[in-house]
């Protein structure tokens, strides 16, 4: 498993510069750290709704099947993978102009260790109380937007004038692309159920 977790969550930009001078490839990157970390949303989310339900702070909650929820917690892990290198490969787009642009194979992996509060707020999901969860997103997207500032000039090799736009952005259509990736989320896991999420409301 990856042994950045912890810099980047206690001192990120000295973090920034260990991660550079190993000059990893994608691979290594996700065989090392994307693929263990994105599992533990997923895995927290297969437990939750299958064990405990989804609850909105009430006694009321919504299960998904041990069936359903593998199958879903697949798609849902899939996705995750996905997204990292969707969200890298448009921070290689959003930087053509910059004279001294960074490859996207550098764009990719440092949307890998971007993610990290991401994956880290998933562990909420294993009991799902709604605003919880909530709550937990929130702080992984700011911590996210911190590592995305302090990431740009140290990893990336960009100014902090042309990182502090070029986080902007991305940090934008990044929770973009994040919200799409919940609701089809919480749609797949709330079909095939008789617990259905989704259903409920149409009853």
């Amino acid at each position: 498993m990856s042994n950045h977790v912890w810099g980047l969550m206690l001192h990120p930009e000295h973090e920034w510069h260990n991660i550079n001078a190993e000059h990893e490839t994608i691979g290594h990157m996700y065989a090392h750290h994307t693929l263990w970390m994105a599992a533990i949303p997923v895995l927290s989310s297969f437990i939750g709704t299958t064990q405990f339900g989804w609850t909105y702070g009430g006694e009321e909650s919504f299960k998904v099947s041990t069936l359903n929820g593998l199958a879903l917690g697949i798609a849902f892990y899939a996705l995750i993978l996905l997204a990292v290198g969707v969200v890298g490969s448009l921070l290689h787009w959003l930087a053509r102009n910059i004279p001294n642009r960074p490859s996207r194979k550098d764009c990719i992996i440092f949307a890998g260790y971007v993610g990290t509060p991401m994956f880290l707020s998933g562990i909420f999901a294993i009991y799902p109380v709604f605003w919880l969860c909530l709550l937990a997103l929130i702080v992984g997207v700011l911590y996210t937007a911190y590592l995305l500032y302090t990431g740009t000039p140290s990893f990336l090799g960009i100014s902090h004038k042309q990182g502090f736009i070029l986080s902007g952005v991305t940090l934008g259509v990044g929770v973009l692309v994040l919200e799409v990736l919940l609701a089809v989320v919480v749609l797949l896991w709330s079909m095939g159920s008789e617990n259905s999420v989704i259903w409920h409301f149409f009853r």
